[in-house]
């Protein structure tokens, strides 16, 4: 699951020029890239929703739309924003800007639904597209969104380009769960952490994105745990439901009720996507801040593979219309595995 339409005004991350809450992360991009200290390569991370491929975005318009980091645009620039109206904004905007390339899932002609995972063969055009003549400016740029679909076949093949970038590259991963990459891919990157929002701008953030009044969006936005995404998802009362159910259940680790998952499995049954989508980012949190604590390399190792086992199970449920309460039960056990102590 992507970050689309994570934070920005109700666009695509390639569309919106807004970003909130992470002015910090983004002094961080501008002020390497204006000292003329630019790592080819950038591992963007955090929960989902919360802006990381708006904040990539957002930082290849800026190199696209200034290609020299010495000239006065950047150097008395105080953010990374970019005119809407400028030609790399609005060639960005409709995915004609032939100087970046993205990496992501795509729809299988075949089954009209996304591909579980970014395709091989598109990995593979990297290195074709950083071995041809850049336009101009001369900076290429790729995004992978996120890294965490690509399989070991894909990352491997990524590598090539992270080992032996041609001048003026820059690669944009972005990672839903930080820690889970390949070492030799995150040895070869610098790492960029982006933190939960505050409440206050979680709220702003969906504000500019559905333009409900602050008093309604405030429930969603305290449950969300930073994540405007996500927020987005809790909006409606049925899915503030299904959170509440996920956490007290989350709070019984490494023993939740059945009776409870039961109930659980209950709520998740039927085809509507936006549920799923909840319970998963939930589950995905809860892996993300296992490997984000200071627990032992093995404890790391054991949320790591959860994370993977229970993405691809959810995404084979969701490809193949399968039932949900078996999912439930696999994901938990996943969970109380990770939760327990070697």
């Amino acid at each position: 699951m992507t970050d689309e339409a994570e934070d920005g005004a109700g666009l695509a991350p390639h569309q919106t020029t807004v970003l909130f809450g992470h002015a910090d992360a983004e002094q961080t991009l501008l002020e390497a890239y204006r000292g003329g200290r630019m790592p080819h390569a950038w591992l963007i991370g955090g929960q989902p929703g919360i802006g990381k491929a708006t904040l990539a975005y957002r930082l290849a318009r800026f190199v696209l739309a200034h290609p020299d980091p010495a000239s006065p645009a950047v150097q008395n620039a105080t953010s990374l924003a970019v005119d809407p109206e400028h030609p790399a904004a609005r060639r960005m905007a409709v995915k004609a800007q032939g100087d970046l390339l993205v990496l992501e899932r795509v729809i299988n002609p075949q089954t009209g639904k996304l591909f579980q995972n970014i395709r091989i063969d598109d990995v593979k055009r990297t290195v074709g597209f950083f071995g041809s003549t850049a336009g101009e400016g001369g900076w290429r740029i790729a995004i992978v969104d996120p890294i965490d679909d690509l399989q070991r076949d894909g990352a491997n093949a990524l590598l090539k380009i992270l080992e032996e970038p041609p001048p003026r590259t820059l690669l944009l991963l972005v990672s839903q769960s930080p820690g889970r990459e390949l070492p030799t891919i995150r040895s070869r990157c610098r790492r960029l952490l982006l933190r939960p929002l505050a409440t206050e701008d979680v709220m702003r953030a969906v504000a500019a994105a559905t333009g409900a009044a602050d008093g309604d969006l405030r429930p969603a936005a305290e449950a969300s745990g930073g994540s405007p995404g996500r927020a987005l998802h809790l909006l409606d009362g049925p899915a503030l439901a299904l959170r509440g159910r996920v956490l007290d259940l989350m709070e019984q680790l490494p023993k939740p009720d059945p009776r409870a998952l039961h109930a659980l499995g209950d709520a998740l049954s039927g085809t509507d996507p936006e549920s799923l989508e909840t319970f998963v980012d939930l589950v995905n949190g809860w892996l993300s801040d296992r490997l984000r604590t200071e627990i032992g390399a093995g404890q790391k190792n054991k949320a790591a593979m959860a994370w993977e086992r229970i993405n691809r199970a959810a995404r084979d449920v969701e490809a193949y219309n399968l039932e949900r309460k078996p999912l439930v039960f696999a994901v938990f056990k996943e969970l109380a595995d990770a939760a327990r102590r070697s």
